[in-house]
């Protein structure tokens, strides 16, 4: 964790409140990309149930974040994410910018997140804008959540550990001060990826196939080295939330961490 006295620090506390250098975070923004998760009246209900479960933080655009009760955010984290796409464009995988590190603290958020997909098309604009982000992060003591994948034209394997590792250090390279990507294939190979970066790394939430694969896909990221999670869907579309967002708390903030070599970090 940072020693500088520029909020960084303060606001990184605000986003492992239940246990320091652990992450549980709930992406609720894929209704830019896919349309709405969940009735508007329900949002805030949804929301509640993330916080009671045990999230650290939610994952919301800006538009988003102004609709959500602030009673809900005193015993959690606002992340405001600032890249977007539809399901409907020509290109998928390119991402765009459409919000800013100032429109985030005017919002009171505690971190932004920017969307990065390395072999995409246009990966030069992505990274380009990741670095712009990174910087405007560092000045407002913001901080900053690289969603980095190899997703493209050009990436054949997306869950091997190699590949993996170098994009996490693109992420940590250009500012980022927290990185989440998918997991790799075989699980355990997290351990090589999370020993590579000098930056926490959290695994996006895994195949959806049942609550007990998840609870297993939970302990086996974080029995690998993994800060934490960023589960979105695998929440909001189970038939039983509650019970989906326990079982992750119970596996980010209560499992024993795992032993890395001397000099990495926690």
């Amino acid at each position: 964790m940072t020693s500088r006295s520029d909020g960084t620090a303060l606001r990184l506390a605000r986003l492992a409140r239940h246990t320091e250098g652990r992450y549980l975070f709930v992406p609720m923004d894929h209704s830019v990309a896919d349309g709405p998760i969940v009735a508007a009246r329900r949002f805030n209900g949804l929301v509640r149930t993330a916080v009671a479960g045990g999230a650290d933080a939610i994952v919301v655009h800006k538009g988003r974040a102004a609709t959500v009760d602030p009673a809900l955010l005193r015993d959690c984290a606002l992340i405001v994410h600032l890249s977007a796409s539809t399901a409907h464009a020509t290109d998928t995988d390119a991402k765009v910018l459409v919000g800013s590190v100032e429109e985030a603290v005017q919002l009171g958020a505690d971190a932004v997140s920017v969307h990065v997909n390395i072999g995409s098309d246009t990966e030069k604009q992505q990274l380009a804008d990741l670095s712009a982000v990174a910087h405007s992060a560092r000045r407002w003591g913001m901080p900053l959540l690289a969603m980095i994948y190899p997703r493209g034209p050009r990436i054949t394997d997306p869950h091997d550990a190699a590949l993996l590792s170098h994009v996490v250090n693109v992420a940590a390279d250009l500012g980022a001060t927290l990185v989440k990507t998918t997991w790799a294939a075989p699980l355990e190979r997290l351990a090589d990826v999370v020993e590579s970066c000098p930056i926490p790394v959290l695994v996006a939430g895994g195949p959806r196939k049942g609550d007990t694969a998840l609870a297993e896909f939970a302990a086996g990221a974080i029995g690998a080295g993994c800060a934490g999670l960023a589960v979105g869907r695998s929440f909001f579309e189970s038939t039983t939330p509650a019970s989906v967002i326990r079982t992750l708390s119970a596996a980010v903030h209560q499992a024993p961490r795992a032993v890395l070599p001397a000099g990495l970090h926690r």
